[in-house]
């Protein structure tokens, strides 16, 4: 069985060898067993349900999502030369019939279906009558009523194993913690199914979190400085943050382009198709935008305000470097991001129980931010995986952070809180720290306080540092209407007694955060040559109407500049290079590469 996966795997999509527990799933789900497949993003999960549908008799159905992951698949394997479809909303109901005829005929090897047609009974019904290789339940952990992308149509979906309990099933997610993975053995009836957990570590990807000061600008210096003209997407929190930002870096020379759920569907379509075909697009977006894009080239992922978990964050940072090139994850955090999410929150309707885990889930992704570990190590163990030694690739481990005792600190900040009545936002208390006589200190007396001018050893920046890591470690709290009004937690009480310690770190200085960031996209071997190379691809996707990477992703042209291939021999052992793709685009990549520079 191996031997046959991995012909597939070098004929159809032109690999060497699988990654990682590749071959485990394959081998397990083509013999007919069920499995339940953790692995990160850009892990390779698609070939875990797609080889072994081309390796058994009849059709994979894959449950997914997404319209346009659906569509990216399907085009994708038709340039393999692999017979696939999709049943969505998007066809007509001709388009829709012919792909029914074409599933009961056999024609298929891989059909995409939405899990709210999948569930209806007449779809059920119309899978009576096919031969069914096996299902595929992608992003598997939308089921979980307790994760951060649930979808309630997904909780149907233990109806195949009563239906069809002879067919294999798989689950596949990129992101689930140990409770989301129990629900989703229970939800889908996957008892039986055997687990395979990759590593959750993304060694490509570097992490950076620097405190936020001017938070479009430090995103500019950090694009400017290490993707200059490369695809990216960047997340805000709100559709008018997301409309100004895009404006902003218009602006500024960027072409970017706005993404939520507040426009158009036929302008959401064409910004995330142009995002898709195009080599140097920056989506500026909400959550919205995201799951299921397969582009390999996302070179960055920004965060200009916080996500509200770190499974969310591990997510959406997830879509950068799925072809395993260098990536960048880059956030900018401060204390208003905290204010916002726990307004949120507090508004929320959710029951009480879902609250008290969300304020969980946000004290460890606060955790995360705060951190003068490595925060490679401190991401991985969220997930209960241990990383031995730090990684060498976030901003703490290229520019190690400082930390000192602040106890005295926290106790000077924590009583300036108490005597200005635990009314007042970081600001006020801060400029009563440092002895601001402003208009609003004197009119409120507050210049005649105890703690006034007791801050001195410390600058505005730092004392707005202290206060934003007391409100994360839990020794402060925000109001919940909005307004960033700081209160004592029952915690704060054995610090402000002197029977604990705090240690706290101290905020990188400029310098620090620009060593940070140093570096940029390796060059390709021959960059006048790899441009031509994306040249000839943007016109053979044009013309097909597909994204440029479904032809040959950044990461096979770039091979190609390194190998230089002569012959249509020597061009097939370019990774990523398969037999139907060789016999559709070889010669024309081969005039190209043969030329001489112009």
């Amino acid at each position: 069985m191996l031997e046959r996966a991995q012909h597939v795997l070098q004929t159809v999509f032109g690999y060497p060898a699988f990654r990682g527990l590749q071959a485990q799933v394959i081998e397990r789900v083509a013999r007919g067993g069920d499995a339940l497949v953790l692995m990160p993003t850009g892990g390779g999960k698609s070939l875990c349900y797609q080889i072994p549908a081309l390796l058994r008799p009849g059709v994979g159905v894959v449950v997914s999502p997404l319209i346009a992951l659906m569509k990216d698949q399907v085009d994708a394997l038709l340039q393999l030369g692999v017979r696939a479809a999709y049943l969505n909303s998007s066809l007509s109901s001709q388009e829709a019939a012919a792909v029914e005829r074409a599933l009961l005929a056999g024609e298929l090897k891989l059909l995409y279906v939405a899990p709210e047609r999948l569930l209806t009974p007449r779809f059920l019904s119309l899978l009576a009558r096919a031969q069914l290789a096996l299902f595929a339940v992608d992003e598997a952990h939308c089921v979980s009523q307790w994760g951060h992308d649930f979808r309630p149509e997904y909780l149907g979906l233990s109806v195949l194993a009563e239906r069809f309990p002879g067919v294999p099933r798989v689950a596949l997610t990129a992101t689930a913690d140990e409770a989301t993975r129990r629900e989703m053995v229970e939800r889908l009836s996957l008892q039986r199914a055997q687990p395979f957990v990759s590593s959750f570590d993304r060694p490509n990807l570097r992490y950076t979190v620097v405190p936020k000061a001017g938070a479009k600008g430090q995103f500019l210096s950090f694009y400017r400085a290490r993707h200059q003209g490369g695809a990216g997407i960047v997340y805000c929190l709100s559709r008018r943050s997301v409309e100004e930002t895009a404006a902003w870096l218009v602006k500024a020379g960027v072409e970017a382009l706005p993404y939520h759920a507040g426009l158009s569907a036929a302008v959401r379509q064409e910004h995330q198709e142009r995002f898709l075909r195009e080599d140097a697009l920056v989506m500026v977006a909400t959550i919205a935008f995201g799951m299921g894009i397969d582009k390999p080239d996302v070179r960055f992922v920004a965060h200009l305000e916080l996500p509200k978990s770190l499974e969310g964050y591990y997510q959406e940072t997830g879509r950068a470097g799925r072809d395993g090139d260098p990536a960048d994850a880059f956030m900018t955090y401060g204390l208003e991001d905290v204010v916002t999410l726990r307004r949120l929150l507090a508004q929320s309707n959710a029951p009480e129980a879902v609250k008290r885990l969300e304020a969980r889930k946000l004290e460890a992704l606060l955790g995360y931010c705060e951190t003068a570990r490595c925060r490679r190590q401190v991401l991985l163990a969220y997930f209960g995986e241990t990383l031995a030694e730090p990684c060498g690739n976030c901003d703490t481990c290229l520019a190690p952070v400082d930390t000192f005792d602040g106890t005295v600190a926290a106790q000077k900040a924590l009583s300036t809180v108490v005597r200005t009545g635990q009314r007042f936002g970081a600001g006020h208390v801060t400029d009563v720290l440092l002895g601001k006589l402003t208009p609003r200190v004197r009119s409120l007396g507050h210049h005649e306080l105890s703690t006034f001018g007791i801050g001195g050893e410390l600058s505005e920046r730092a004392w707005r540092s202290v206060l934003r890591q007391l409100v994360a470690a839990g020794y402060l709290a925000t109001d919940a209407e909005g307004y960033g009004t700081l209160k004592l937690t029952p915690r704060s009480t054995p610090l402000l007694k002197g029977q604990e310690t705090l240690r706290l770190r101290r905020d990188p200085t400029a310098a620090k955060a620009k060593a940070a960031v140093k570096g940029g996209q390796a060059a390709p071997a021959d960059p006048a040559l790899f441009e031509r190379l994306r040249a000839l691809r943007a016109r053979l996707a044009r013309a097909q109407g597909v994204p440029a990477y479904i032809v040959f992703d950044d990461k096979t042209l770039r091979t190609m500049t390194e190998l230089r291939p002569r012959t249509l021999a020597e061009l097939r052992r370019v990774p990523g290079v398969g037999e139907v793709k060789l016999a559709r685009y070889g010669e024309a990549f081969l005039e190209v590469l043969r030329a001489p520079p112009s």
